[in-house]
């Protein structure tokens, strides 16, 4: 059976394919698509498209319209719910029932999200009377940012670019979306489902291709641009602050994270293993909010250790639809010799591995998947190279301390600042300690729950800006200011 090809979808259609590269399946090595690369003049026409439909009728449509179209694209992802499982695990080899849970659940929920906020959104207003007697009335009209790149990475592709694409086309925007290179597929349905909806020809274009000489520097690069939305690791936000920067552009990124985890001796101990090894471990740590640095209070390292390693163990990679898989590939073979690397760096820098450190043994097709052995490391010195990079794999250091005052201390060392979460009994102690660090979003004796109103994003490496409700809708408009004298 031929694989599919996955196509460049410019001012409402999808055009044809010329060259094409290999998308290939991260759990047995088999071809999932042939993927369409778009050349410079594609990029071009992409844009072109946008700037036409945000200058049009799009670019006056009321909030509404909008709202409805929002929700209307929200029942469509609906609909089309296995539809976008099957794209999204074909691509990741995530097992289908955290696909079916976290990514595909959370597509339809992002689009209602934001008609929601977007529904009850005010405007900023001025009643102002100055010493001399004179009286005006001030108000701010929000308007759309105008074309608006969106890049997106692998992990979540669909989660994350619908966390961008809904506000953005909330706020009256039009985009020109790249999907990674390597999970193309489910923007490629996405686009199709919002022409379903009754999405304006050029108002969501996808292009695909790589980053520099190709796709994604052709569109960062691109002088109609009015701004670039980025989801990724941090090397490429900095290279993408530099394509933007001669045309003065606003950005708003979400970068890389070395996330840490504090859990006190007080902390309710079988409900902490089982928040750090969805931290540490769901989606095989490919998740910007993983937690890949865990202090342990002394008293009770060794019980923590020993909970996480059996917790590490029990889990099953296999097949995506196979229903005891609880764990998938990484996303490629390159990544898995990058996790690898650090893997060997780790031990060469003094760690302890206490489980996994290398390659599982599969039968079948399965090994020439991306797979790896969830691993974890003691004895890591709190400088070493694997302690203060980004993995970005099912991998933690587990280090010991004494005091709050060391743990809060050897958290906040580090370049990064996208998450914490603090483990403990004594709430005060929890607000206290979660407050001082250092990032976007620090929890308290859980992790990754969300309200998708609060802020989202980090600081120093891990990014610039935030997303989520009111925070989004920031970034996709600019504000004018009316005053009209009284």
């Amino acid at each position: 059976m031929a694989a599919k090809t996955l196509r460049n979808y410019v001012g409402g259609a999808f055009l044809p394919p010329g060259n094409t590269f290999d998308k290939i399946s991260p759990v047995d090595g088999s071809l999932v698509a042939q993927v369409a690369e778009a050349d410079r003049n594609t990029v071009d026409q992409a844009v072109a498209a946008a700037r036409k439909a945000v200058d049009g009728a799009w670019g006056n449509t009321s909030v509404p319209e909008r709202v409805a179209l929002l929700r209307r694209i929200a029942d469509r992802v609906e609909a089309r719910f296995d539809d976008l499982l099957a794209a999204e695990v074909a691509d990741t080899g995530k097992p289908l029932a955290l696909a079916r849970e976290l990514d595909v659940a959370r597509a339809v929920a992002n689009f209602r999200a934001f008609a929601d906020v977007t529904a009850a959104r005010g405007l900023d207003s001025f009643l102002t009377e100055l010493p001399d007697g004179r009286r005006a009335l001030n108000y701010a009209l929000r308007k759309p940012l105008g074309v608006v790149g969106i890049i997106v990475p692998w992990n979540l592709p669909l989660l994350l670019l619908t966390w961008k694409l809904a506000p953005a086309l909330a706020g009256g925007n039009a985009v020109v979306i790249k999907p990674s290179e390597e999970t193309p597929s489910s923007a490629t349905l996405l686009a199709e489902i919002c022409a379903e909806a009754g999405v304006p020809d050029g108002v969501v274009n996808v292009v695909h291709g790589f980053g520099p000489d190709s796709a994604g520097e052709w569109l960062t690069t691109h002088p109609d641009l009015d701004g670039v939305t980025f989801t990724g690791e941090s090397a490429t936000g900095a290279a993408i602050m530099r394509a933007v920067a001669p045309h003065v552009r606003p950005v708003s990124f979400e970068l890389g994270g070395k996330n840490a985890a504090i859990v006190f001796a007080d902390a309710d101990l079988s409900r902490t293993v089982d928040g750090l090894a969805r931290s540490i471990f769901t989606n095989t740590g490919q998740v910007c909010l993983c937690t890949e640095r865990v202090y342990l209070q002394r008293p009770v390292f060794d019980e923590v250790v020993a909970g996480l390693a059996d917790r590490a163990r029990a889990l099953r990679p296999g097949r995506p639809d196979d229903p005891s898989t609880t764990t998938g590939p990484l996303i490629s073979l390159a990544h898995r010799e990058k996790v690898l690397s650090y893997y060997r760096l780790a031990e060469s820098e003094g760690a302890t591995t206490v489980t996994g450190g290398g390659v599982p043994s599969l039968a079948g097709s399965l090994d020439r998947g991306a797979w790896i052995e969830p691993t974890l490391w003691t004895g890591l010195p709190h400088d070493a190279r694997a302690a203060r990079e980004e993995v970005f794999g099912p991998v933690a250091a587990l280090i010991p301390f004494d005091t709050e005052e060391e743990a809060t201390r050897l958290a906040n060392d580090t370049r990064y600042g996208l998450a914490a979460a603090v483990w403990t009994r004594d709430l005060e102690r929890g607000h206290r300690v979660a407050g001082r660090m250092r990032v976007g979003m620090s929890w308290v004796n859980t992790w990754f729950l969300r309200d998708l109103r609060s802020p989202f994003g980090g600081v120093g490496l891990s990014g610039i800006g935030r997303e989520g409700g009111e925070h989004s809708l920031h970034f996709y408009t600019e504000p004018t200011n009316v005053c009209v004298a009284l």
